[in-house]
């Protein structure tokens, strides 16, 4: 891995785009998501510091994830893909292994799993797309 040649503002823009896709995500999904993670509608409302969490989160995610992209192919498709393999071999895997302890169900699982999948091809996808070439420039 390359961290020398990161383009850091596909690392930002991924990490804002991926909150934002979460914000929808549960938003559309919010009910069935607090019924599968027995949380009530108080517990839903995330403070600032939650929020905090989660963007920072994100950016260490893209971080990590645009030096994985960079030390391969480099496009929209490697993005595409490196992405869908971190959320397969990483994400979804740890997921899947808490929720059994915590005694969740797989809808939970299924539901945040979503949410992580759109995160990791939406990051991958940005991070690949912004950062072919000169990691400076900007496609035109």
């Amino acid at each position: 891995m390359d961290f020398s040649a990161i383009n850091y503002l596909s690392v930002l823009l991924a990490a804002i785009a991926a909150f934002i896709f979460g914000a929808g995500y549960y938003g559309v999904l919010s009910k069935a998501w607090m019924k599968a993670g027995r949380i009530d509608a108080v517990q839903a409302r995330p403070g600032a510091a939650i929020l905090g969490v989660t963007f920072g989160a994100e950016l260490v995610m893209a971080f990590v994830l645009a030096g994985i992209v960079g030390a391969g192919e480099v496009t929209l498709g490697g993005g595409l893909f490196t992405g869908f393999l971190a959320w397969l071999g990483f994400m979804v895997t740890v997921m899947a292994v808490n929720h059994r302890y915590q005694a969740y169900g797989w809808d939970l699982t299924m539901i945040d799993g979503g949410h992580w999948l759109g995160v990791a091809l939406i990051m991958g996808a940005i991070i690949g797309w912004l950062s072919v070439g000169d990691p400076s420039a900007l496609p035109s």
